[in-house]
């Protein structure tokens, strides 16, 4: 009996150390198995907030002018950008030349190209400071447009650029043996087809040139663009007026300048006023004539 109560015993004391290591092992599992979860939830959270962070981040503002150009960094402009709409700087023709289409911002219903007012202040910019690097007897400006005249005189005489207008002596810069011949290294012309004559001579003795350029225009020979409305002498007002200010505070000239007023030949209100007294006869004059056509129709049916 002694002898079966000890076998009984060791296999007993054998069972419950057999089942000890089971049960440690089964909480080992368990504790195998919770820990990936909580890490995982912790790399879930991780991963998330850089998520939220970087969405922030690309979220940005933009706004828009009244004719749906944007305004960005427009605080940094030579001048408000309404001067540019006001003065009609940014109104092109109804022809687009593949050379000036990246300056275009998009069509009227009318078919008038329109020019995007911030291109215009940025390459006014460029202009301004490539036309500082040259001394005023190294420069001409050559303007045939009769729009342009009164503009580029004052700016003559406020910087002593000399200029050209009405007519453009032919062979002035080519031709030695002339007694009026003289050595420039910069052009400036208003428009690249009807100064034509200077924008050839200029390429033909590899001087600099520097043109004012409209959407019907070609911008072949020249060395730097001005995109805007050349054919109005309130756009070239404003360009001329810009230049000249920043021409003569990078040169440091004692000279007073002139209200843009005086380099357009009248106030920009007026020319607002003007245009809206214009479109109000326009709308008369149709009313008129529908009611005249109305009458003649109604007088030509048979009774």
């Amino acid at each position: 009996m002694a002898k079966k109560k000890t076998e009984e015993e060791t296999t007993l004391n054998n069972s419950e150390e057999i089942v000890e290591p089971k049960e440690k092992k089964a909480t080992k599992k368990k504790t195998e198995e919770e820990t990936p979860v909580e890490d995982l939830e912790k790399v879930v959270e991780s991963k998330e907030k850089p998520v939220k962070e970087t969405k922030k981040k690309t979220v940005k503002k933009t706004t828009k002018s009244k004719d749906d150009t944007p305004i960005e960094g427009s605080e940094n402009t030579l001048i408000p950008l309404n001067d540019y709409i006001r003065s009609g700087t940014y109104i092109g023709t109804k022809v687009i030349t593949p050379h000036m289409r990246p300056y275009i911002y998009r069509r009227r219903n009318d078919g008038i190209a329109i020019i995007n007012t911030n291109i215009i202040d940025e390459k006014l910019k460029e202009a301004a400071k490539y036309l500082a690097d040259y001394n005023p007897d190294n420069v001409i400006i050559v303007c045939k447009r009769e729009a342009g005249w009164r503009a580029v005189k004052l700016f003559s005489e406020l910087t002593g650029i000399r200029v050209f207008t009405k007519k453009y002596p032919a062979g002035i810069i080519t031709n030695t043996a002339l007694p009026d011949f003289f050595e420039t290294e910069l052009v400036v012309i208003c428009d690249p087809w009807i100064d034509k004559n200077a924008l050839k001579d200029a390429n033909m003795m590899k001087k600099k040139v520097l043109a004012l350029c409209d959407t019907n225009n070609f911008t072949f020979g020249a060395d730097k663009v001005i995109p805007c409305n050349n054919k109005s002498n309130k756009s070239l007002g404003v360009v001329f007026y810009i230049l000249a200010r920043e021409y003569l505070n990078v040169h440091r000239m004692d000279k007073k300048l002139p209200a843009m007023e005086e380099f357009i030949g009248e106030k920009l209100e007026d020319f607002i006023k003007e245009k809206k007294d214009d479109k109000l006869k326009e709308e008369e004059l149709k009313k008129e004539q529908s009611k005249v056509e109305k009458l003649l129709k109604l007088s030509a049916e048979p009774q």
